[in-house]
């Protein structure tokens, strides 16, 4: 079964398409109109192996606030969507990884109940022409839209770039453990309840 899926949202703000392939090679081809983040979305599909399309025009003359939130609401749904039941998922992962001086981590359980917990912090206000308080921005709608229980850490570094890159990274490498097909269990569900979403508080 191949699993994806396309997603797509258009407002008075933005207007964004993205086709996301779950078991790719790591191709893309993403246009935000914002190249910070379009390098972060590239890390992302390049080492979860995910194939992402993505094209976003948005209000870019007020800020990228919109854009860069709206970029993570399509990809979790396109997420969520090529996933299906989730049967046979791995379903738990996480990654630490490190860039140069910085260190972060991820870990994260595709449970369907989103949550983010989020310790990063910045030095700076900007990265190039963007906000660095966007980036939790992004996390918190794509884990919202994935249905992610989402846990995302810095655990030490000085460069900005190096601190969210590697976080972006951490992320794509969490993805690819936990969305895996279990060879011991591939038509499971990994849940002791036998389902997976809101209504479900554990297993």
């Amino acid at each position: 079964m191949t699993r994806q899926a396309s997603s797509e949202r258009r407002t008075k703000e933005t207007q964004i398409t993205t086709t996301l392939q779950l078991d790719g090679s790591g191709t893309y081809d993403i246009a935000t109109g914002i190249g910070f983040l379009d390098h972060m979305l590239e890390q992302l599909s390049r080492h979860s192996l995910m194939d992402i399309t993505l094209q976003a025009k948005g209000d870019l003359h007020i800020d990228f606030h919109h854009t860069t939130e709206d970029t993570g609401i399509v990809l979790g749904e396109a997420f969520k969507e090529a996933l299906g039941d989730m049967r046979g998922i791995t379903r738990f992962a996480s990654a630490t990884i490190p860039m140069d001086e910085t260190l972060s981590r991820v870990a994260l359980d595709v449970s369907g109940r989103p949550y983010l917990i989020w310790h990063v912090a910045f030095s700076k206000p900007k990265l190039g022409d963007m906000d660095t308080e966007l980036f939790k921005e992004w996390f918190q709608a794509f884990s919202q839209a994935a249905g992610l229980t989402l846990h995302v850490e810095n655990l030490y570094g000085e460069n900005n770039h190096h601190i969210i890159e590697s976080c972006f990274k951490a992320l794509a490498r969490a993805l690819r453990t936990a969305i895996a097909i279990d060879p011991r269990a591939s038509t499971d569900l990994p849940s002791t309840k036998g389902m997976l979403g809101q209504q479900s508080s554990d297993g």
